[in-house]
């Protein structure tokens, strides 16, 4: 009896036809991030204060600037220490009734009564808009802002659980493609929203297929290679999301509307439908489905593009484990070595999520150059991927995966209590904090795939990876409304975090260097 494994030995483990699918596979990644994290440009918060229609005309009458009518309709207020203009409050004036000086000097209101904004907001962000700015989320209604992100999670949440299931069932191919169809269609509907609420539906819906899609894509690619090329396949295919991060602020600086950013991130997703005729259904999960005669098939296509000739043994080509092809949430945790696995893994896929977002999203809210911040932060990921495939078939997956974790929360703390005169100082170690829960990110999802067997793998890693939307669910409230109490704060959340997920790692076993599992007793019973 041959497995899938001994026949790839003669087929070609990294042949041309697995290069060419996974070329195509890894541009999936490239759109990802720029659903995942786009929040940054779609929906900035610029500089805001009330508008009064009375003190527009005046301004315009009188030839001032926007800061000088700023100064006259918005109150100082002592925030954190520092004077600054309110964006939510303006003085109570009766334009028509007040003296016509067009010199500013002489209309000081400081003595006026306050009240909140009833006409709407101006905006520092000349010819932009996004989201906030169309739908005014400032002020009282900020919080609607983290909705955008939190509903995006909660689609990625119940759609990699569909999708997984899917995956499993009907295979790889078909719920990659009916995720595409549902990515081309939501990612539209976003773009065209006419309100937030819909706003808010739609995004959901992107999120349902987005996230299933490409965890398919990445359980294809890696079980037609072999067992040497997996890992290395696993994290170039992520680190692509890399170079669609570094895509995404060039996007957004030349597409000043919001929603046309949307529909340049959809186009993607609707072009991937064309892969129906260029990848082939995994050998292995056909194996898994008794499904023997379509595998060998696909199997013989893959040997004569990578120019190999295959023996006789394909003809005894099984798959040990066909019997018991169904997965459940059971086989998770059933059995000591399974959920002690299931439990690590999930707690560090929930503060990858969180940490890493968290840092993205930070970006937004620095007050710098949000542009040029992000590319910088975007450069720091590379080093990730090639550090990853340096140290782990020389070191191992433990050790790289739990230093990466506390490599991260170290920064995370530093920055913390690094003064914002040494800027440049703080940047640096904020940057070493997110190379690290870049590494720990990308280091997640094959290790998660090398703990549990084939029947159950991508279901297993689908479940597991729903405590990574959990965490991005969580993640917006965590930054946006701590970061009112002090900016720092959230960083001594996602320190602590890191930290703990870094101690969990050492309690999981060294997968360098061995095979894929097939069953249960694989996993509970290695030396077997």
């Amino acid at each position: 009896m041959a497995t899938f494994d001994d026949i790839l030995e003669e087929a070609g483990k990294f042949g041309r036809c697995q290069k060419r699918i996974f070329a195509l596979l890894c541009m999936v990644s490239m759109p990802w991030a720029g659903v995942y994290v786009g929040i940054v440009f779609q929906g900035f918060t610029p500089d805001h204060w009330c508008r009064d229609s009375a003190a527009v005309q005046r301004r315009e009458a009188c030839g001032w600037s926007r800061e000088e009518s700023r100064s006259l309709t918005a109150p100082l207020l002592n925030i954190s220490g520092v004077l600054q203009r309110s964006s939510c409050l303006r003085y109570e004036v009766d334009w028509n009734v007040t003296e016509s000086s067009c010199d500013p000097r002489e209309t000081e209101r400081g003595a006026n009564p306050t009240a909140g904004c009833t006409e709407g907001w101006e905006y520092d962000y000349d010819g932009r808009q996004s989201f906030v700015t169309e739908f005014d989320l400032v002020c009282s209604d900020g919080w609607l802002v983290d909705l955008y992100q939190a509903t995006l999670n909660v689609g990625f949440l119940i759609g990699s659980i569909a999708i997984g299931y899917l995956a499993d069932r009907f295979g790889r191919k078909m719920s990659f493609l009916m995720s595409n169809v549902l990515n081309g269609i939501a990612g539209i509907l976003v773009a065209v929203a006419p309100n937030y609420i819909s706003l808010l539906v739609f995004r959901t819906l992107y999120g349902f297929g987005v996230k299933g899609g490409w965890v398919a894509g990445y359980v294809l690619i890696t079980e037609i290679v072999g067992v040497e090329f997996r890992r290395t396949v696993g994290v170039i295919y992520q680190m692509f999301f890399s170079v669609g991060i570094l895509i995404l602020p060039l996007l957004a600086y030349f597409i000043t509307d919001w929603r046309w950013l949307q529909v340049v991130i959809t186009v993607p997703y609707i072009l991937f439908l064309s892969y129906y005729w260029f990848i082939p259904e995994s050998p292995r999960w056909l194996l898994s489905q008794n499904r023997k005669s379509k595998a060998v098939k696909i199997t013989k296509d893959m040997a004569k593009e990578n120019r190999k000739t295959l023996s006789k043994m394909i003809e005894t080509l099984s798959d040990d484990n066909a019997d018991s092809s169904t997965a459940s949430f059971m086989d998770l945790i059933r059995t000591p070595k399974m959920r002690r696995h299931t439990l690590i893994l999930s707690f560090n896929w929930f503060t990858s999520a969180v940490v890493y977002q968290g840092l993205i999203m930070r970006l937004g809210i620095l007050g710098g150059n949000v542009y040029i911040d992000f590319l910088i932060s975007g450069l720091v990921e590379f080093p990730a991927a090639f550090l990853i495939l340096f140290t782990i078939e020389r070191i191992g997956r433990r050790l790289p995966f739990a230093t990466a974790n506390i490599v991260a929360g170290a920064s995370c703390f530093i920055t913390a209590f690094i003064p914002d005169r040494m800027f440049w100082f703080k940047t640096v170690v904020a940057c070493v904090g997110r190379l690290g829960i870049t590494m720990t990110f990308e280091m997640v999802v094959f290790v998660n795939t090398e703990l549990y067997p084939t029947f159950v793998r991508n279901f297993g890693v689908s479940v597991c990876s729903t405590l990574c939307d959990v965490g991005g669910i969580v993640a917006p409230f965590l930054l946006y409304r701590l970061a009112v109490v002090w900016l720092e704060l959230p960083l001594i959340i996602f320190g602590c975090l890191a930290f703990v997920a870094g101690g969990l790692v050492l309690l999981l076993p060294e997968t360098r260097g061995v095979p894929l599992p097939d069953t249960i007793d694989d996993i509970e019973f290695p030396e077997r």
